[in-house]
């Protein structure tokens, strides 16, 4: 098995400061300025395919449709990209992705112009768009502790400037999105994310170096085992650890509901009652930008009270108003606030999640644990995503936005009532970064759509 990375022999625990070699900083930059380019073009596709999916039928099924195809390449890429990844290298596995994102979103546009885009093709580029990405960010993910270890960073602050990173693309990709979708309609807008994807790939070509050894990491007990047994291997150690058992069921459940809140409810709300569907990229960069702040707070003050309670309250404010404020018909100088200020809730999520997934998984498990976790918290969203359209076709847009509501407020509650969440006291002591919750565009290994 190889896991091309960059040559950093031994255990990650070593003391950076021991390290002989002279300090590089610049591949760690790059691949933060990667993650920066691929996770804008995301936002931008999640923002653009659902309104071009409304645009065509007009109707709100179809964009649950659209959302299907985007969401199920993530549990595929998932189950598979974590082995591909370990088999093929971190490196090579994140250009490859970014190139074929980059080439089936610019063939949108592309069909569009020429001979014409059906409903069929657009699905079918979705999907294969979707496909690679679970696998290019989890190899994304994984380079990271490797190239911190090269430029001496520390680990908690490599993983909090990605968990920045990750957001800040999010904030600007979904701005962006809504003002390109405004001035020039959702084509164009498929354009400039082809053209991140192509950015991300340059980047780690050019500036992430090669590893000397193709051979994992010495200090995991897991790299003997055979390829073939990857994905079960990382199923059977997040069954092993309870709390990352319960997180993945958490985020998997929330997940579904996020997924048809940015593929269906949040596009139709924004058609349909807004009367502007460009107003989704202002709703998702609204929701990104708090979540900045307060990944930015929870990283200078707040991590010193994190844990169940704050994880469950965080959870609940996330997730809950945007869906309530919305079933009460909320006009957009309402709506945009309460984005922000459950945003500035959602931000201290990924930290608490991420310390969990950093500081419990092996070195040679890192890529398939991560595929399997994002296989793990993806399977419910193409549901997901189906049954929001179903439902608001059957019956009407505000009461399934209260369903929705409810029922986040009640999971996100759970983990008040679930005793393995009490592990998450220990992001007191470490970093933050990692694992997520972000989309159909996502960003790691948890998915996180509450945008």
């Amino acid at each position: 098995m190889s896991a091309e990375a960059v040559d950093i022999p031994g255990s990650l625990a070593e003391s950076v400061e021991a390290d002989p070699r002279p300090r590089r900083r610049l591949p760690i930059l790059a691949l933060f300025a990667a993650q920066f380019f691929s996770l804008s073009g995301n936002a931008i596709a999640l923002v653009a395919i659902p309104i071009i999916a409304l645009m065509e039928t007009g109707s709100a099924l179809a964009a649950g449709v659209a959302g299907m195809f985007a969401t199920v390449p993530l549990v595929v890429g998932g189950a598979l990209g974590g082995v591909l990844v370990d088999r093929f290298g971190y490196r090579t596995s994140s250009i490859v992705a970014d190139v074929a994102s980059a080439i089936t979103v610019l063939a949108i546009p592309a069909l569009a112009a020429t001979v014409g885009l059906s409903f069929g093709a657009l699905l079918a580029l979705v999907f294969l768009g979707g496909l690679l990405d679970a696998p290019g960010d989890t190899a994304k993910t994984v380079l990271m502790p490797d190239l911190a270890a090269l430029a001496r960073m520390p680990l908690a602050r490599a993983a909090g400037a990605q968990s920045t990173v990750q957001r800040t693309a999010t904030m600007i990709g979904g701005g962006a999105a809504g003002a390109l979708v405004a001035i020039a309609g959702p084509m164009p807008a498929l354009v400039v994310d082809a053209a991140g994807f192509a950015l991300s790939a340059l980047l780690v070509t050019v500036l992430v170096p090669r590893r000397s050894s193709s051979r994992v990491p010495d200090g995991s007990s897991h790299e003997s085992e055979p390829m073939r047994g990857g994905f079960v291997a990382g199923i059977r150690f997040i069954a092993r650890t309870p709390l990352l058992g319960a997180i993945v069921l958490l985020v998997t459940l929330t997940n579904a509901i996020d997924a048809a809140g940015i593929m269906v409810l949040k596009p139709v709300y924004a058609a349909r009652v807004l009367g502007d569907p460009a107003v989704l990229g202002f709703m998702v960069g609204c929701f990104a930008g708090g979540a900045l702040v307060g990944s930015a707070l929870f990283g200078l003050i707040a991590h010193r009270w994190s844990g169940r309670v704050m994880f469950a309250t965080c959870f609940v404010l996330a997730g809950t108003p945007p869906y309530l404020s919305m079933a009460l018909g909320a006009p957009l100088s309402v709506l945009l606030p309460v984005l922000v200020l459950s945003g500035l809730a959602a931000g201290a999520l990924n930290p608490m999640m991420s310390t969990a997934m950093y500081g419990q998984v092996p070195d040679g498990m890192r890529a398939r644990v991560f595929g399997a976790t994002t296989a793990g918290v993806a399977a419910a969203m193409p549901v997901g995503a189906l049954a929001g359209g179903f439902a608001v076709e059957q019956f009407g847009l505000l009461p399934t936005l209260a369903v929705c509501g409810l029922l986040y407020a009640m999971l996100g509650a759970s983990p008040f009532l679930i005793r393995a969440f009490s592990g998450l006291t220990a992001a007191r002591t470490h970093g933050s970064g990692g694992a997520q919750k972000t989309p159909a565009a996502a960003s790691g290994p948890l998915a996180d759509t509450t945008a």
